[in-house]
């Protein structure tokens, strides 16, 4: 069932069950290996989601400064006259 949850890209309930079944069996070493592989995956796209905020922030930033060098440009414009 886990790796059926896994196929469908539920990571976290497949890691659950992955878990579920080292309490019993602490010994199977191929239940280690999947659990290891989603907890892989499972940091990844933790990682990949923090950084979407981080990014936009990022675009809202260049826009605001391009948006600054043209009233520095303007400014200058009127100064001169």
């Amino acid at each position: 069932m886990a790796k059926v949850y896994a196929d469908q890209g539920n990571l976290k309930k497949a890691a659950d069950i992955y878990r579920y079944i080292l309490d019993r069996e602490p010994k199977r070493q191929d239940i280690r290996k999947s659990l290891s592989e989603i907890e892989i995956k499972l940091y990844k796209k933790k990682k990949i989601k923090d950084l979407v905020p981080l990014f936009g922030r990022w675009v809202d930033l260049i826009f605001k400064y391009n948006k600054l060098q043209r009233l520095k440009k303007l400014q200058a414009g009127f100064k001169e006259k």
